[in-house]
Protein backbone atom coordinates (compact mmCIF):
# COMPACT_ATOMS: atom_id res chain seq x y z
CA UNK A 1 0.00 0.00 0.00
CA UNK A 2 1.42 3.50 -0.58
CA UNK A 3 2.47 4.74 2.47
CA UNK A 4 0.61 7.85 3.22
CA UNK A 5 -2.56 5.93 2.25
CA UNK A 6 -1.70 2.85 4.59
CA UNK A 7 -0.48 6.04 7.14
CA UNK A 8 -4.37 7.94 7.51
CA UNK A 9 -6.14 4.86 6.29
CA UNK A 10 -4.74 2.71 9.62
CA UNK A 11 -4.99 5.80 11.48
CA UNK A 12 -9.05 5.94 10.62
CA UNK A 13 -9.15 2.25 11.05
CA UNK A 14 -7.99 2.46 14.77
CA UNK A 15 -10.78 5.64 15.33
CA UNK A 16 -13.05 3.13 14.07
CA UNK A 17 -13.66 4.80 10.81
CA UNK A 18 -14.90 2.93 7.99
CA UNK A 19 -13.96 4.02 4.71
CA UNK A 20 -16.58 4.92 2.83
CA UNK A 21 -19.58 3.74 4.96
CA UNK A 22 -20.72 6.93 6.88
CA UNK A 23 -20.57 10.72 5.67
CA UNK A 24 -18.88 11.26 9.00
CA UNK A 25 -16.28 8.88 8.05
CA UNK A 26 -15.75 10.28 4.74
CA UNK A 27 -15.62 13.69 6.54
CA UNK A 28 -12.75 12.42 8.63
CA UNK A 29 -10.84 11.21 5.74
CA UNK A 30 -11.45 13.73 3.68
CA UNK A 31 -10.15 16.37 6.11
CA UNK A 32 -6.99 14.12 7.40
CA UNK A 33 -5.69 13.71 3.80
CA UNK A 34 -5.89 17.58 3.20
CA UNK A 35 -4.19 18.64 6.01
CA UNK A 36 -0.78 16.93 4.36
CA UNK A 37 1.56 19.16 3.38
CA UNK A 38 4.30 18.29 0.64
CA UNK A 39 3.34 15.30 -0.91
CA UNK A 40 6.12 14.12 -3.39
CA UNK A 41 5.28 11.88 -6.31
CA UNK A 42 8.06 9.39 -4.88
CA UNK A 43 5.68 8.53 -2.09
CA UNK A 44 3.50 6.68 -4.87
CA UNK A 45 6.09 6.04 -7.73
CA UNK A 46 9.28 5.62 -5.93
CA UNK A 47 10.79 3.26 -3.73
CA UNK A 48 8.03 3.69 -1.24
CA UNK A 49 5.34 3.43 -3.82
CA UNK A 50 3.50 -0.29 -3.98
CA UNK A 51 4.42 -2.03 -6.76
CA UNK A 52 1.72 -5.01 -6.49
CA UNK A 53 -0.88 -2.71 -6.92
CA UNK A 54 1.07 -0.98 -10.05
CA UNK A 55 -0.63 -1.90 -13.70
CA UNK A 56 -0.38 -1.39 -17.09
CA UNK A 57 -4.39 -1.83 -17.81
CA UNK A 58 -6.73 0.26 -16.26
CA UNK A 59 -10.50 -1.10 -15.54
CA UNK A 60 -13.39 1.11 -16.18
CA UNK A 61 -14.85 2.63 -13.05
CA UNK A 62 -11.44 1.87 -10.88
CA UNK A 63 -9.47 4.56 -9.36
CA UNK A 64 -5.77 5.01 -10.68
CA UNK A 65 -2.74 8.04 -10.57
CA UNK A 66 0.14 7.85 -13.11
CA UNK A 67 2.67 10.65 -14.33
CA UNK A 68 1.69 11.88 -18.11
CA UNK A 69 2.60 14.18 -20.01
CA UNK A 70 0.15 16.03 -22.48
CA UNK A 71 0.69 15.46 -26.07
CA UNK A 72 0.14 19.07 -26.99
CA UNK A 73 1.60 20.28 -23.67
CA UNK A 74 3.22 23.51 -26.19
CA UNK A 75 0.33 24.60 -26.99
CA UNK A 76 -2.36 23.64 -24.02
CA UNK A 77 -3.22 26.32 -21.45
CA UNK A 78 -2.49 23.68 -18.56
CA UNK A 79 -2.57 19.91 -17.61
CA UNK A 80 -2.28 17.89 -14.96
CA UNK A 81 1.06 15.54 -14.35
CA UNK A 82 -0.44 13.47 -12.00
CA UNK A 83 -3.78 13.02 -12.93
CA UNK A 84 -6.71 11.01 -10.40
CA UNK A 85 -8.64 9.50 -12.67
CA UNK A 86 -11.86 7.25 -13.01
CA UNK A 87 -11.39 5.55 -16.67
CA UNK A 88 -14.45 5.64 -18.13
CA UNK A 89 -14.60 4.49 -21.88
CA UNK A 90 -11.86 2.95 -23.96
CA UNK A 91 -11.22 4.63 -26.99
CA UNK A 92 -8.39 3.85 -30.23
CA UNK A 93 -5.24 5.02 -28.66
CA UNK A 94 -6.12 5.68 -25.00
CA UNK A 95 -9.21 6.54 -22.76
CA UNK A 96 -11.98 9.18 -20.92
CA UNK A 97 -11.49 9.16 -17.54
CA UNK A 98 -12.91 11.82 -15.10
CA UNK A 99 -9.38 13.26 -13.58
CA UNK A 100 -10.89 14.72 -9.74
CA UNK A 101 -7.77 16.65 -9.29
CA UNK A 102 -9.46 19.44 -11.96
CA UNK A 103 -12.45 20.35 -8.75
CA UNK A 104 -11.78 22.28 -5.81
CA UNK A 105 -11.95 20.26 -2.68
CA UNK A 106 -15.40 21.15 -1.63
CA UNK A 107 -16.93 20.14 -5.70
CA UNK A 108 -14.75 17.08 -5.44
CA UNK A 109 -16.48 15.76 -2.33
CA UNK A 110 -19.93 16.80 -3.99
CA UNK A 111 -19.13 14.89 -7.29
CA UNK A 112 -17.39 12.30 -5.21
CA UNK A 113 -20.98 11.55 -3.05
CA UNK A 114 -22.81 11.13 -5.90
CA UNK A 115 -20.38 8.87 -7.83
CA UNK A 116 -20.60 6.50 -4.87
CA UNK A 117 -24.36 6.25 -5.94
CA UNK A 118 -23.48 5.00 -9.38
CA UNK A 119 -21.08 1.89 -7.13
CA UNK A 120 -21.89 -1.54 -8.11
CA UNK A 121 -21.34 -2.85 -4.34
CA UNK A 122 -20.70 -1.32 -0.88
CA UNK A 123 -18.08 -3.61 -0.11
CA UNK A 124 -15.35 -0.96 -0.90
CA UNK A 125 -12.86 -3.57 -1.45
CA UNK A 126 -10.94 -4.40 -5.03
CA UNK A 127 -14.25 -6.04 -6.46
CA UNK A 128 -16.28 -2.00 -5.98
CA UNK A 129 -16.14 -0.12 -9.02
CA UNK A 130 -18.30 2.69 -10.48
CA UNK A 131 -20.96 2.46 -13.13
CA UNK A 132 -19.43 5.59 -15.59
CA UNK A 133 -20.66 6.77 -18.90
CA UNK A 134 -21.01 9.95 -20.45
CA UNK A 135 -24.59 8.95 -20.82
CA UNK A 136 -25.16 8.31 -16.84
CA UNK A 137 -22.85 11.74 -15.71
CA UNK A 138 -25.06 14.13 -18.45
CA UNK A 139 -28.20 12.49 -17.29
CA UNK A 140 -28.21 13.99 -13.92
CA UNK A 141 -28.26 17.42 -12.35
CA UNK A 142 -26.49 15.83 -9.01
CA UNK A 143 -23.12 14.98 -11.33
CA UNK A 144 -22.93 18.33 -13.02
CA UNK A 145 -19.59 19.03 -11.54
CA UNK A 146 -18.19 16.40 -13.86
CA UNK A 147 -18.01 18.41 -16.90
CA UNK A 148 -14.42 20.22 -16.15
CA UNK A 149 -12.88 16.36 -15.15
CA UNK A 150 -13.11 14.78 -18.66
CA UNK A 151 -10.23 14.43 -20.67
CA UNK A 152 -9.08 12.27 -22.90
CA UNK A 153 -5.44 10.69 -22.21
CA UNK A 154 -3.27 9.03 -25.19
CA UNK A 155 -1.73 5.81 -23.68
CA UNK A 156 1.41 7.07 -25.29
CA UNK A 157 1.88 10.14 -23.36
CA UNK A 158 1.90 7.75 -20.16
CA UNK A 159 4.85 7.78 -18.31
CA UNK A 160 4.37 5.33 -15.88
CA UNK A 161 2.44 1.99 -14.86
CA UNK A 162 -0.80 3.17 -13.55
CA UNK A 163 -1.28 3.30 -9.47
CA UNK A 164 -4.49 1.75 -8.74
CA UNK A 165 -5.98 3.09 -5.83
CA UNK A 166 -8.41 1.06 -3.26
CA UNK A 167 -11.77 1.87 -2.92
CA UNK A 168 -11.22 2.08 0.61
CA UNK A 169 -8.87 4.34 -0.49
CA UNK A 170 -10.98 6.74 -2.63
CA UNK A 171 -11.59 9.69 0.18
CA UNK A 172 -7.95 9.84 1.01
CA UNK A 173 -7.21 10.05 -2.13
CA UNK A 174 -9.36 12.72 -3.14
CA UNK A 175 -8.07 15.50 -0.55
CA UNK A 176 -4.51 14.77 -1.04
CA UNK A 177 -2.50 17.61 -2.71
CA UNK A 178 -1.09 15.42 -5.29
CA UNK A 179 -2.47 18.00 -8.58
CA UNK A 180 0.46 19.02 -10.72
CA UNK A 181 -0.68 21.49 -12.76
CA UNK A 182 1.60 22.50 -15.54
CA UNK A 183 0.77 26.50 -17.54
CA UNK A 184 -1.23 27.52 -14.76
CA UNK A 185 -1.77 27.77 -11.18
CA UNK A 186 -4.56 25.54 -8.60
CA UNK A 187 -6.47 28.97 -8.41
CA UNK A 188 -6.85 29.52 -12.26
CA UNK A 189 -7.40 25.87 -13.04
CA UNK A 190 -10.17 25.91 -10.26
CA UNK A 191 -11.71 29.19 -11.61
CA UNK A 192 -12.30 27.64 -14.82
CA UNK A 193 -13.79 25.06 -13.91
CA UNK A 194 -16.23 26.68 -11.81
CA UNK A 195 -17.11 28.58 -15.25
CA UNK A 196 -17.73 25.40 -17.11
CA UNK A 197 -19.76 23.81 -14.72
CA UNK A 198 -22.36 26.49 -14.43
Amino acid sequence: MAVLFDEILNKGVRQGKIPAQTAKARDWYRNTAKNYGNVKENDFFGKKGDRDRMTTMPLVGSMYMYEYSAKYKDTLPYYDRLPLIFPYRKVKGGFYGLNMHYLPLPLRAKLMDALYETANNTSYDETTRLKLSYKILEGAAKYKEFKPCIKRYLTKQVQSKFMYVYPSEWDIALFLPTERFVGASKATVFADSRRKIK
